[in-house]
Parts: C-alpha cells; structure tokens; sequence
C-alpha cells in the first residue's frame, strides 16, 4: 500500500521487471518534484503499486527501487537491517575477517542498496555515493556503520561525474592516514582519497591466490600493474623466479615499490607504455615469460564506446599472448562493466588468431563473494578474468 508520508510517483509502463533501475524515460513527471534523493511509493501505468525506494527528477536513473513489497516501510530500520545482513554475509557467511582485513562491505544493487558502495581497508571504512538518495542518508549510514566496526574511521566521497548526474554536492574531506591491510598472508599500502581511490582492489583477491599458484620458479610479467597486487603475490607467495611489473603510471609505480619492500619481495617495476614496451620484446625468444597477467583499468562508462574499448582491448591482448612462452599461463582482466562476458570473450578469441596463438582457457573467474550480483541485475557483475594455457 502507499504510504501518505511518501509522494508517489506514476510509470508510463506497466511493471514487468524486478529490475531497481527506471529510467527516466518511463517516468510520468510529477507536479510538484520531489527533491532529489527523495524516497516516493512507485505506481505503474495500471495503477499497480510498483515498489517503495529513491527518485531524482535530475539523473537518467529516476528512480532506484529499493523494495517491492508494500508493506515495508523503508526508513531507519529498513536500511539498518540491510546494511547489517550485508555485513553478516561477509564475516559469518564468507569469514572474510579470517584470510583478509580488506573487503566490499556493501555492494550497491548485490546487496539490494542501490546507490551505495562500502569498502573495508583495516580500521578506514570507505563510503562511496552514486545516488543523491543515500547522500541524503550519509548520517544514518555512519553511524549503522560504526555499530559493526566501531574501532573504524570513516572517509565518504562521490565523484565529480556523479555528482554532477545526481545533483548534490559533497566536499572532498582531507584524505585519512594510509592504511596496511593483510590478504592471503600478503600485506599492501591502501590510501583512500589518493589519486587512484584506495591504491588497492580487494575485488581481485582471489584471483591474486590462484595466479600465485602457477608460479613458483616462473618469470612472471604483470602489465598495467598498478599498485602491484598480482606480481607481489606471485613472488611473495608462489615464489616466482623473476616478477617484472610495467605500468606507465609512475605515482602507481611508488606505491607498488613500497608494497614490494613491506613483503620483502624483490620485483622489477618498470614505467613505460606497455604497447610500446610489449613491441619492442615481440618476436624475442629470451623476453617471453612463463606466466603474464594484463588487468588495465576501465576503459569507458560511456556505452557509445564499447567498440572502441573492445578495439583497445584487442590491440592489448594480441601483444600479451605475444609475451607468453609456448605452454605458459595468460590471465586477462576487464573491469569495464559495460563490456559483457560474452564480448570479453569473443575479443580473447581473435586476439588469439591474430597472435597466432592457441589459448586453452582454464577458468573464467570474476570479482570476489563479497561483491555479489543478483540474477535480475547483471550490471553488478563488472570483472571478467581469464586463465589461460597458451601454446
């Protein structure tokens, strides 16, 4: 049922779809508008309660539906409770505290909280806005927050981009003191508020642990290295004869150094453009490596350039499976959500025929449990990573 205290809202469709995403396009505009980041009841074009949750008359997301039964009320509780069950999932669920002090702590729509993102670097909780509607909720959400981890500092933030769609501004806070969190045994620097966020992804994890497995007395190659976190692994932990890191990032390049030094690892970073630099190793038989790992950052949030990322992605991995000796191990990585598993995959498979290479994929891996999808909304499920035996 509608609740008198919300305003309610009116569809152009009829309700076919658990999905929490409506566009604004398939919204009547109402008179007056609520204010962004409102919470509104949701009515279809038959008349049908369609779900209780946040509208922005300004974003291309109008509405974000946070629950479809109307006799929820959503308010202190409904989001103390979900921020707890999220919470619950990762320490008794996946006991996540056991192998790692670094973790997704909320996973925006996988955890039925649209909008909203929490990451868990040690005792810095980081908490990320896309919605005006949990910016409006920003006290509520510390201090449930702080019920579960009350030792924790906290550090908002939303970037520009999104606050410009949402319609709401928040003020870069100074940055807290960087953090060393533990995973698998390996520990890394996190700086939230640095120029890359965290200077850390907790959401490759195990991905880190199964590629250190192929590792042991192999020359490993990790491109687009960042801060590190597949070539440290593969020294510290899978005992790698030579790990060589390339990212034309050279602030990354610093924080990776420090990373090295505090696992006593010994590994070669090197900045440079890893197309220029995988050219001028093509065709030489002492530069191949045993195992090569190619994990660049997103290449677009804008869907007018899927091809174009796809190209790019291409060109990369062409020159990787170069790099790769006969029988060695090729994990490629994509964190561009907009580029679906079927894409990745499709572009691996002629990235292969113009290296004249023959790649037996092992797994097709992605982010880790703490970064759930729900069935009815694959845009959650963003990283794709595939092991490769490459002849």
């Amino acid at each position: 049922m509608s609740r008198p205290d919300h305003p309610t809202i009116h569809l152009k469709i009829e309700r076919r779809s658990h999905h929490p995403w409506i566009f604004q396009k398939m919204v009547e505009k109402p008179e007056p508008r609520p204010k962004p980041g409102s919470i509104v009841d949701i009515v279809d074009r038959d008349g049908a309660f369609a779900g209780r949750g946040f509208y922005n008359g300004h974003s291309r997301i109008a509405l974000r539906v946070l629950t479809s039964n109307p006799d929820e009320a959503v308010d202190e509780e409904f989001f103390a409770r979900k921020i707890g069950e999220a919470v619950r999932l990762r320490r008794d669920v996946l006991r996540l505290d056991a192998v790692t002090d670094a973790y997704r702590v909320v996973h925006s729509e996988g955890d039925g909280l649209s909008g909203l993102v929490v990451d868990r670097f040690a005792n810095t909780l980081v908490v990320e806005y896309f919605s005006a509607g949990f910016f409006k909720q920003r006290d509520l959400i510390k201090r449930v927050l702080l019920q579960h981890f009350p030792e924790s500092e906290i550090y908002a933030f939303a970037e520009d981009h999104v606050q410009k769609q949402e319609s709401f501004d928040l003020a870069h806070p100074p940055a807290p003191p960087p953090s060393v969190i533990r995973e698998h045994g390996v520990q890394f620097h996190a700086a939230p508020g640095a120029k890359h966020k965290t200077g850390f992804f907790a959401d490759q994890r195990d991905n880190r642990l199964l590629l250190s497995e192929f590792c042991a007395d192999r020359r490993v190659l990790d491109l687009c290295c960042n801060s590190g976190g597949f070539g440290i692994y593969a020294k510290a932990r899978g005992g790698a004869d030579e790990v060589v890191g390339i990212d034309l990032d050279e602030e990354i390049l610093g924080l990776a150094e420090q990373n090295a030094r505090l696992n006593k690892a010994r590994v070669k970073f090197i900045q440079a453009d890893i197309f220029a630099w995988l050219r001028d190793t093509a065709g030489n038989p002492q530069k191949k490596f045993d195992v090569v790992i190619l994990d660049p950052a997103k290449m677009t949030r804008d869907r007018e350039q899927v091809i174009p990322a796809l190209k790019k992605y291409l060109d990369m991995n062409k020159l990787a499976l170069g790099a790769v000796k006969p029988g060695g191990i090729f994990l490629t990585c994509s964190c561009t959500g907009l580029v679906s598993e079927e894409q990745f995959l499709d572009m691996l498979r002629r990235a292969a025929f113009y290296a004249n290479r023959t790649v037996q994929v092992l797994k097709v891996s992605g982010a880790g449990p703490d970064h759930p999808w729900l069935a009815h909304v694959p845009e959650s499920r963003y990283l794709k990573a595939a092991f490769c035996r490459v002849e």
